[in-house]
């Protein structure tokens, strides 16, 4: 779906940057760059990877065809050196990386692209886009996963957010353990499940609620889920149970105090002889509003905006900052936003039992590797060679097992320190 990338999505500031290197013969000096978050979301105990599988797609793919450059050129954004660097792009360089569904803390390493200058810092905007974007909305639903305690959630967010950014979210929701998804492009793109119900429009078109109903169950089968609360959700509940009959798949509810109707709902299907019929909530769903909802009958969740707007952090903080030069460790040493210099090497540190209990960060060092560490980083591209990469199932369940390996404070919902300390081991 996205074999090409978009080009023009590169700053200006970044080609006035190649521009120049160009010119004094800095443009491939060999360099090393990092991303990382230099703190969590408020509130946020860690971070999940996501999005790599999207974006060593897109770097393989990254041009600038004839049009973008004319257009550079028309606009002298760029001059004749620029636009002939530009016109013959190909990364040649290094990418390494956490895997997709691992969990990252403040330092984390979680990408390094190694290469001449310019080749690096021309994929600075693409690279943070796409994982400030998924890496965020990866956190969300993990968060929202947690709280359903196993009960299935179905990502259905396609409407609050860019049509673009819709599909990418659906995958990396389905990365963090959703379901399902409503949106076909992204089960056309990424073979994940779709479902999907059907609105209230639905409902309002049809002279009266049965009629509505029996037009679905009609088209569908008894293998769909009915709409229950465009009027009246207790008598929707009866007409609902009256067409399709005791055997309906399921009923979602989209407003009201879910709690209370979740209660009601299910002692009213029971009394019908419907007690296989599922219910579904939605509506403005986020993690805290699915914990609250942990001990009624609720059988699935809806999720939309919170999943898509990364639940009130739609960012995941990343920067994408240069740490090496030659060989030679640099460093910005900004208030508050000081860097630590040299490529890193990270492994997470376990018990024997697989409890995680610390990430260790080595700065050009060798890791003193013990019996229960595991190395976070692997190469996605060598010398502009695309490795092959984990499939979006094998990143799902790297996530589950990661989350199952951190202490249990660390999935509470409340703010709390990261669920596990960093050290870093700067330069000798």
């Amino acid at each position: 779906m996205e074999s090409i990338a978009p080009a023009l999505m590169t700053d200006h500031y970044e080609l006035t940057m190649i521009s120049a290197a160009l010119k004094d013969g800095t443009a491939e000096r060999r360099c090393v760059f990092e991303v990382f978050a230099r703190r969590l979301p408020t509130g946020r105990r860690y971070g999940v990877v996501a999005g790599t599988g999207r974006l060593i797609e897109l770097i393989r793919n990254f041009r600038f065809d004839e049009d973008e450059i004319a257009y550079l050129r028309s606009a002298g954004i760029v001059d004749e050196t620029t636009a002939a660097w530009l016109a013959n792009y190909r990364f040649s360089g290094d990418v390494e990386g956490y895997l997709e569904g691992e969990l990252f803390f403040p330092g984390s390493p979680i990408l390094t692209i190694t290469g001449g200058f310019a080749e690096c810092v021309v994929l600075e905007t693409l690279i943070l886009s796409v994982l400030n974007h998924d890496c965020a909305i990866a956190a969300a639903a993990a968060r929202m996963v947690t709280a359903a305690r196993g009960r299935p959630i179905i990502e259905m967010g396609s409407r609050r957010t860019h049509e673009h950014a819709a599909v990418a979210a659906a995958r990396a929701a389905y990365l963090a353990g959703f379901a399902s998804t409503s949106n076909l492009a992204a089960g056309r793109a990424y073979g994940i499940p779709t479902t999907g119900t059907s609105a209230h429009a639905f409902t309002l078109l049809h002279d009266d609620e049965p009629t509505a109903f029996g037009s679905q169950v009609s088209a569908l089968g008894k293998n769909t889920t009915l709409l229950v609360d465009t009027y009246d959700i207790s008598q929707g509940i009866r007409n609902a149970i009256a067409v399709a009959g005791p055997d309906l798949r399921a009923v979602r509810i989209d407003s009201g105090d879910l709690s209370v109707l979740a209660q009601q709902s299910r002692e009213l299907l029971d009394s019908l002889g419907a007690t296989e019929t599922k219910i579904i909530v939605s509506g403005d769903m986020d993690e805290y509003s699915i914990a609250t909802l942990a001990a009624e009958p609720v059988d699935m969740y809806g999720a939309g905006t919170a999943v898509v707007t990364g639940s009130g952090a739609p960012t995941a903080g990343l920067v994408y900052k240069l740490v090496e030069v030659d060989g030679r460790p640099v460093v910005k040493r900004s208030e508050n936003k000081a860097t630590v210099g040299g490529r890193k090497t990270a492994v997470r540190r376990h018990k024997p039992t697989g409890t995680a209990i610390e990430e260790i960060i080595f700065s050009q060092g060798v890791p003193d590797h013990q019996p229960n560490d595991r190395l976070l980083q692997r190469s996605y591209v060598a010398d502009g060679e695309v490795q092959a990469t984990p499939t979006l199932t094998e990143s799902r369940d790297h996530l589950r097992q990661c989350l199952i390996s951190i202490p249990w404070e660390g999935l509470k919902l409340s703010a709390g320190d990261p669920a596990i300390p960093v050290v870093i081991v700067p330069t000798a």
